[in-house]
């Protein structure tokens, strides 16, 4: 359990705080492990997999999506020929049967796929919804047939009270992997949810666009509000996260990172000193602030040295073993939000990340 002065201290504003915690500790053995990543083209895929390549030696490491073009260029750069171990699966996780197929023999599922544009989760929601609330249902049904050993689904932080379609989607999302340590019964897969903030550089994210904007000459950059703010997190940090979480999963966890927040303003006129800001105001199921542990879970909420877990409301068992292991139980009240987070990113910590994070 951290001490109060060590607590105090990982809460204090820090220069570089971005890459202060690097999550690598502890570390599951994977070498010799089959291991599946569903929507594994994607920007956290391709990093996962790298990681993978560098550091273990797994039997097989499977990518599982939907899009036969990201595969092949995901396969120029990760060959099978170079890496033996690779596998490429065209499939979606709103099938059943090619899920089935797919985990015949898989050790451990990171979950990655979903649909995540919120505006077009806000107009699509019929197809949101078969893909992150039925997909997910599926995941757990697969794995458990396959006699899966680990399951980690990806969550976000719009997950937390949500308002709009995207983040009531991914919540009940989180809600079906929790639920799923009680389908699988003593012997079934161990599930588990990692939950965070904005991954600095992704595919789709704010830094890439302001990026491009600054990029083809734009005059101003557009800012939803001036207050709006985020938790930021790196892609190194996400990839560690998971992989930490899996070696610490009792079944049935959230987890959550304790991760720097920045506004949006402050974003842009790091990346762009001297460019002015137009105000384009909140876009529809946009959030001013962002939270990953509301108050309402602070009860079930136990704190260790960087990160926070949300136990499952049923299994005292877990909550107990947490406790035991030195786990520090929330103060009534506590949440988690991007606007009182004291853990700020500053300016010089993320023109350091994106200078390597564009030079890789």
């Amino acid at each position: 359990m951290p001490t109060d002065a060590a607590s105090k201290t990982a809460r204090e504003p820090l220069a570089g705080m971005l890459s202060a915690r690097d999550f690598r500790s502890p570390r599951m053995d994977l070498d010799g492990k089959t291991i599946l990543i569903t929507g594994g083209t994607g920007s956290f895929g391709h990093h996962f997999v790298r990681t993978i390549i560098d550091e273990h030696r797994p039997k097989k490491l499977i990518i599982f999506s939907r899009d036969e073009l990201k595969q092949y260029e995901m396969a120029q750069r990760f060959s099978p020929a170079e890496h033996p171990f690779m596998r490429y699966f065209i499939g979606d996780v709103r099938d059943e049967g090619r899920l089935d197929q797919a985990m015949r023999g898989v050790d451990i599922v990171i979950h990655a796929a979903a649909l995540k544009h919120v505006p077009i989760a806000e107009y699509n929601p019929f197809e949101c919804i078969r893909t992150n609330v039925f997909g997910a249902e599926n995941v757990v049904r697969a794995a458990i047939k396959r006699g899966v050993k680990h399951v980690c689904a990806l969550s976000t932080d719009k997950a937390a009270n949500p308002i709009n379609l995207y983040g009531a989607s991914k919540l009940a999302s989180d809600k079906i992997f929790c639920a799923a340590q009680h389908m699988g019964g003593e012997d079934g897969p161990i599930f588990s949810v990692v939950r965070y903030g904005n991954v600095v550089g992704s595919r789709g994210s704010v830094v890439p666009f302001f990026r491009k904007l600054v990029e083809e000459g734009a005059d101003h950059l557009p800012i939803t509000d001036a207050r709006m703010t985020r938790f930021w997190i790196t892609l190194d940090q996400g990839v560690n996260f998971v992989l930490s979480s899996l070696a610490l999963a009792r079944g049935g966890e959230i987890f959550v990172p304790k991760i720097p927040s920045m506004s949006t303003a402050d974003l842009a006129r790091t990346m762009a000193p001297d460019l002015p800001h137009k105000i384009i105001g909140i876009r529809p199921g946009e959030k001013l602030h962002e939270v990953m542990v509301p108050t309402d879970d602070a009860r079930s909420t136990v704190e260790i040295e960087d990160r926070y877990v949300i136990l499952p409301a049923h299994r005292q068992a877990v909550r107990e073993a947490w406790l035991e292991a030195g786990a520090a139980p929330a103060a009534d009240g506590f949440a988690y939000a991007s606007d009182t987070n004291p853990e700020r990113l500053d300016a010089r910590a993320l023109q350091a990340f994106l200078a390597k994070s564009y030079a890789a």
